[in-house]
């Protein structure tokens, strides 16, 4: 793992009993003696009746009966205040000071190790009922799972579930006084508002460690394993280590806005980009792992890429052109066809392959989407039942 990932029985026949040998009668006292199979029988008739008495009570008071499995507590009410004005910043009221105080107690360091391996993480305490959000690649496929708090308590936890399409976990822990972390709101970030990123880097004893940067950049895509490509990434320069995947990445007023997963590396080490899953693609798959113990994911049933148009000499990304239409498809069974641009889905502008990727992210199967589309000279708009996606 990597931080950021159940005689035959026995018989003998007695020998016959040997006829004593002729010989003067004499008379004796005759000491009845008892056989021993008769004994080991009667015994074993005891023990049976016994243990057929001990089960009928135990059944009767309902012991052998099929346990209520548990219920889990529903995901958290979140609602999210609208935007009231410009991007937090820091200030004489507003400091990092104030916002590690705010979230350190909201962030967990996480142990988890297999048969053959063992890692470290981060993770953020997701409502009052003992969940917590972390990353796939951290704690998905784990036997044994603790988590610590900043307090220096430490408990076993359960893995509720794991989503390595989106690259996050939730666990539960049994405790009831936690801090859940504040919940924003990715939709109205800004590139160059503060940004500060809390987690336990390198596994190091002592608590959270604390960092501070700007948003760098939004929607970034970026491929951390070969065949798995995450979309819509907030990017930041706040310093993210190993360890401290599965953190949080919060503003300025301390309300979460991603759950760090990945940094960039090159031949000279990293980067300083670090790259966080926006908070409402995060929150909206906690709640599916919560409520179904698995996130339902879009698909058109398409293959694509991205189309440009050149204007004054400069080419633009204008959509996403289709190359092949799966039959039966949700695409297909909308009326879709092969050289259709979709230029627009669920109210989304879609200018990249990326883009709609990113949307589709935050779609379920079964969703009814309208869709824009460019056939030749004309402009559509397709009503689109979602399939679901089979990673």
């Amino acid at each position: 793992m990597t931080d950021f990932g159940p005689r035959p029985p026995f018989r003998e026949d007695p020998q016959p009993a040997r006829r004593p040998s002729p010989g003067p009668v004499v008379q004796t006292t005759v000491e009845r003696r008892t056989d021993p199979w008769t004994l080991v029988m009667g015994i074993l008739g005891g023990v049976l009746l016994g243990t057929g008495v001990t089960f009928a009570v135990l059944g009767f008071t309902g012991v052998f009966e099929e346990p209520t499995p548990p219920t889990l507590p529903p995901p958290p009410v979140l609602t999210v205040p609208p935007p009231t004005g410009p991007p937090p910043t820091f200030g004489d009221t507003i400091t990092a000071t104030g916002v590690a105080e705010r979230v350190i107690p909201s962030t967990v360091f996480i142990e988890a190790s297999t048969f053959l391996s063992a890692g470290s993480g981060s993770g953020v305490i997701y409502g009052e009922d003992g969940y917590i959000i972390t990353n796939d690649h951290v704690a998905g496929g784990a036997g044994d799972l603790f988590v610590i708090f900043s307090d220096g308590s430490r408990f076993p936890a359960e893995l509720i579930g794991a989503d390595p399409v989106t690259d996050v976990a939730v666990l539960r822990v049994d405790r009831a006084d936690l801090t859940p972390i504040e919940v924003g709101s990715s939709q109205f970030l800004s590139i160059g508002e503060p940004a500060v990123a809390v987690g336990n880097p390198l596994g190091l004893e002592g608590g959270p460690t604390v960092t501070s940067g700007i948003i760098s950049a939004l929607d970034r895509s970026l491929t951390v394993t070969p065949g798995q490509t995450l979309y819509g990434l907030v990017q930041t320069d706040a310093p993210i280590a190993p360890g401290s995947s599965g953190g949080a990445l919060v503003d300025a007023r301390g309300r979460l806005i991603g759950i760090t997963t990945a940094i960039a590396v090159s031949d000279v080490g990293a980067e300083g980009l670090g790259f966080a899953i926006p908070v409402d693609l995060a929150i909206g798959v906690a709640n599916d792992l919560i409520r179904d113990g698995r996130v339902r994911h879009a698909r058109l049933g398409i293959s694509g890429d991205t189309v440009w148009a050149e204007q004054n000499g400069a080419e633009f990304p204008v959509g996403v052109g289709i190359g092949n239409v799966e039959p039966g498809s949700s695409y297909d069974l909308a009326g879709g066809q092969v050289n259709d641009v979709i230029t627009e889905l669920a109210g989304n502008p879609v200018n990249t392959i990326d883009e709609l990727l990113s949307t589709l992210r935050g779609l379920r199967a079964g969703d009814v989407v309208q869709a824009r589309i460019l056939r030749s000279n004309d402009q559509l708009v397709v009503d689109i039942e979602l399939e679901e996606l089979n990673p």
